[in-house]
């Protein structure tokens, strides 16, 4: 209710002189030109400190060594290298000030969508939004275990996308169709909502479809248990240029999804594939194989629970996993970790399939190099490595495979992976092959064999902490290892106590390359 003083102001104001009125808002001008005025020179004098040099050499020496150059280094980027560290160690407010610093964030005046609640997305996953929204990927794999986010990840990543594209249209796809709407479905629902975007969706499950209401856009889901649907597939306007396949190893094959990425994403300068799985226990699976195969413009990021804020998963979602953990941690790696863990026949459970760093090659002090000898349909098996003998760790890096190629032509091959000095140790079965090496250059010799030299080596290699291997540098070394399991008996079934003499042309290299330490008494 107004009283009396505010009815008097009213009065005074609406009586007001038009002289006295004009020099009131003359005044009232003038006080807001120079809060004008300060609030530019504010921003200019932030403005130019950021595109300013920055004095911190850490940082600038850091910036440089990732290839940007000198003259491009900035405040600026400094700042955003700062928060995106933070970010990524789990700081949550860095997390939420970068987001702000790097988006394109508006009012309704000039039209663009403005996303509320991005804070959804983990610490972890903002180095793989970062690369998406840098455009340098056309296609993130996101596997991982229980409660990693990243289906919740990819919805909000799709949506995004969907938005600041407007002549894109999205298919999700899961291999069976009566999983979609309790799945997919319902995951994009939900970062609809989350992201504050209720109002700009119509969601519809006949069809079932997701249309922005702005331009019209939509997002459709298909399973692949009728292909006929996705061949006919089509939108009213512009192209289908992002694509999500939920759960990759439920789909039959590689050759399955290529051919639905082959048959929708055509047309439009812009494309992104988005797929997902919790990976199968056995590493010979398709999509685990597929996961290490490197491409450009392919990105795969693995996640755990661990890698989430305890709140978002609830005292009984921890105790489950804390459980399983003591009772059975082969079930929890593989289940809470997204471990590939095997099935009890796999003969190697100390393989980590993982990055091999050029830092990490330029410091190993003595590399050991191996050969078994092959023509066809046996190949011609070379790898290179190094052995950290006071943690008993084997790192492989490197290796060449070929058919039907003369002693002479893998020579050159292999002088091109080694130093003058380095010794090759190879199969020793074939003398004439280590004789022509050794005329070619190479200070090659033979491995030292005998009674149980198979097994002993074997079980020696079964018996480090870890035998690391680069699946980009070496991806059919990574194949072989993963895939190597015992035999078991057909009639039983119970494993049979032998190391299968079949698919093991990498193994046998790096047997005979550390023929000399395994070798010697007490390894």
């Amino acid at each position: 209710m107004p009283n009396e003083k505010n009815l008097e102001k009213g009065k005074a104001t609406q009586f007001r002189s038009g002289e006295e009125a004009a020099r009131n808002g003359k005044n009232g001008g003038i006080a807001s030109g120079i809060a004008r005025r300060r609030r530019k020179s504010f921003k200019e004098a932030v403005e130019l400190y950021l595109s300013m040099p920055p004095s911190d050499q850490e940082r600038v020496t850091m910036l440089a060594e990732m290839g940007i150059p000198n003259e491009d280094i900035d405040n600026r980027m400094v700042i955003v290298i700062g928060l995106a560290q933070a970010a990524a160690s789990g700081d949550h407010r860095a997390a939420n000030t970068l987001r702000d610093f790097l988006e394109e964030k508006s009012g309704d005046s000039d039209g663009n969508v403005r996303f509320i609640n991005e804070s959804i997305v983990t610490p972890k996953l903002y180095e793989a939004r970062l690369a998406i929204q840098d455009g340098g990927i056309d296609e993130f794999l996101a596997k991982g275990g229980r409660g990693s986010t990243k289906s919740s990840f990819i919805s909000v990543e799709l949506i995004r996308q969907l938005v600041n594209h407007p002549d894109c249209h999205a298919a999700v796809f899961r291999k069976v169709a009566n999983t979609l709407r309790t799945s997919v479905y319902a995951q994009v629902c939900w970062a609809i909502t989350q992201m504050g975007l209720s109002e700009e969706f119509h969601c519809t499950v006949s069809p079932m479809e997701c249309t922005f209401k702005r331009t019209g856009q939509k997002i459709m889901f298909f399973g692949l248990d009728d292909p006929g649907k996705v061949k006919s597939i089509k939108v009213p306007f512009g192209y289908i240029g992002l694509a999500w396949f939920e759960e990759l190893d439920q789909f039959s094959g590689p050759e399955e999804v290529r051919n639905v990425e082959q048959s929708i994403l055509r047309g439009g300068a812009y494309s992104m594939t988005f797929k997902s799985f919790n990976p199968p226990a056995m590493q010979r699976n398709w999509a685990n194989q597929y996961a290490l195969e490197h491409r450009p413009g392919k990105l795969v990021h693995h996640s755990t629970y661990l890698d989430v804020p305890i709140n978002w998963l609830g005292p009984r979602f921890l105790a489950d996993a804390e459980h399983l953990q003591r009772t059975n941690e082969t079930a929890y790696r593989h289940e809470y970790l997204g471990e590939v863990v095997g099935c009890g026949t796999q003969v190697f459970d100390n393989l980590r399939i993982e990055d091999i760093t050029d830092e990490q090659i330029n410091a190993f002090d003595r590399c050991l190099n191996g050969v078994d000898w092959g023509w066809y349909p046996d190949p011609f098996a070379y790898n290179r490595m190094h052995y950290d003998a006071a943690r008993k760790i084997l790192y492989i890096f490197d290796e060449i495979r070929v058919n039907k190629m003369r002693n002479k032509d893998t020579a050159e091959l292999v002088k091109n992976k080694i130093q003058p000095e380095e010794i090759v140790i190879a199969d020793s079965a074939e003398s004439k092959s280590v004789s022509d090496y050794k005329s070619f250059g190479i200070r090659c010799r033979g491995a030292e064999k005998g009674a149980g030299s198979v097994r002993y080596s074997m079980k020696w290699l079964q018996s480090l902490k870890a035998i690391v291997i680069d699946p980009y540098r070496c991806p059919n070394t990574a194949k072989e290892f993963g895939e190597y399991e015992y035999e078991r008996d057909k009639k039983t079934g119970e494993i049979i106590d032998d190391y299968p003499d079949v698919a093991n042309h990498h193994i046998d290299a790096v047997r005979y390359a550390t023929n000399g330490i395994w070798k010697r008494r007490g390894q």
